[in-house]
């Protein structure tokens, strides 16, 4: 259940918004969990089979007995949160303003299996930077959209909200909330969305940041999708990116085929928390074996409450499908270049699915303003590593102020 203010006439409009889950719903939940019907283990020691028996009966474990919503529940709504409509869909968005007038807008863009909740713990240094080791001058105002089919936001009921449409809405966005002025980041699906912004430059946007940048070379991304070996002329650093690339496209990838051929038959993950818990797990080697440990009771940058604060956000709002369209939607590359020719900052993470080499950044973005990369987090990297990756927003985009 959700709380709103009664919708207006006007669909350009703003409502107020708050979460509230019935406690019907949190017992249907923990009822379904225990319930679970178990396969049998994997007949392998390794997660080349998937996500481990143990792992999710661990999760599931402790989700039944000892997870707590309410303090997820929380913490969103401390958040001043918001409805709007754009292009006949509601949007749910979070909109923190900085108590520092003068801070930089900041549109923050998720990805899958990601949501609001992976940017719960960069919003108060972002717009509150003297109290987490900044400047005023690091000031952001954020503004956290839900994708379209995630969350809070509307389901789409047809064709049409794929990443560019989504890219074009935010822009909308923005400029409804009032800034004539704004950067954007974001990674996975979202990194794909503000290359987008940044390819569409819609009046206002200034620059944008990606940890997942769209920077692929188009003959590499070509060989690893067709199998083929590795373009001719490629140096140490190339060949190791293209081999990376070839092994997820081998091993870890098929989630996304499935998503984006037949997301509607994914029912399972619609009527089972543990059968959704297990695809959502699943979603490249290196995260996957990080929440393993974290299962097995070792300390790591996600904690087993943030993966369940995650896992229950979708189970709640009834969104593993819906989301999982975008993937249908997409006809675009995953990894490619878009076009982006405003300012670009881009920070490369050791986890994430591929480390684009600087050099590549620089042919993919002619207007690269900042390159780095970290020596730790991952693909979630502003959920795993949220003081580097806050970091990296301030510095990255400094020069834009």
């Amino acid at each position: 259940m959700a709380i709103t203010a009664e919708k207006p006439a006007s669909d350009i409009a703003i409502r107020p918004f708050k979460i509230e889950v019935s406690e019907a719903d949190l017992a249907d939940l923990r009822a379904r969990v225990l319930a679970t019907r178990w396969p049998d283990k994997e007949t392998v020691d390794d997660l080349s089979q998937g996500t481990p028996l143990a792992t999710v009966q661990a999760l599931a474990q402790y989700w039944a007995t000892t997870y707590d919503w309410r303090r997820c529940e929380a913490v969103i709504n401390s958040y001043p949160q918001f409805l709007t409509e754009i292009d006949d869909l509601d949007i749910h968005f979070l909109h923190i303003r900085s108590p520092h007038e003068d801070a930089l807008p900041l549109l923050v863009c998720h990805g899958w299996p990601g949501s609001i909740v992976e940017q719960l713990k960069i919003i108060e240094p972002l717009t509150n930077p003297t109290a987490h080791g900044g400047q005023a001058s690091d000031a952001f105002h954020v503004v956290v959209p839900s994708m379209p089919g995630y969350g809070y936001s509307g389901k789409p009921t047809a064709p049409g909200w794929g990443p560019e449409h989504i890219a074009s809405a935010w822009a909308q966005l923005m400029n409804r909330l009032g800034y004539d002025r704004f950067v954007a980041t974001g990674g996975d699906w979202g990194g794909q969305v503000v290359d987008l912004m940044g390819a569409q430059a819609p009046a206002g946007l200034i620059g944008i940041h990606t940890n997942f940048p769209g920077a692929v070379r188009d003959d590499v991304s070509a060989a690893v999708v067709s199998g083929s070996p590795p373009p001719a002329g490629l140096d140490d650093e190339e060949t190791r990116l293209y081999e990376k690339l070839r092994d997820f496209w081998a091993t870890d990838v098929y989630y996304a085929l499935e998503m984006a051929t037949h997301p509607q038959s994914l029912y399972g993950i619609a009527d089972s928390p543990v059968g959704l818990a297990g695809w959502m797990l699943d979603h490249d080697s290196t995260s996957l074996a990080m929440i393993t440990r974290v299962f097995d009771g070792q300390s790591e940058g996600l904690s087993r409450d943030d993966v369940l604060d995650n896992i229950t956000h979708f189970w709640l709002t009834n969104t593993g499908i819906s989301s999982g369209r975008l993937y249908w939607e997409n006809k675009l590359s995953f990894f490619g270049p878009k076009g982006v020719s405003l300012p670009v900052a881009v920070s490369v993470f050791p986890g994430e699915l591929y480390q684009a080499p600087r050099k590549w950044a620089e042919q993919a973005y002619p207007n690269l303003i900042h390159y780095n990369t970290l020596d730790k987090g991952g693909h979630f990297a502003a959920w795993e590593q949220p003081e580097l990756w806050v970091n990296e927003v301030r510095v990255g985009l400094r020069s834009l102020r």
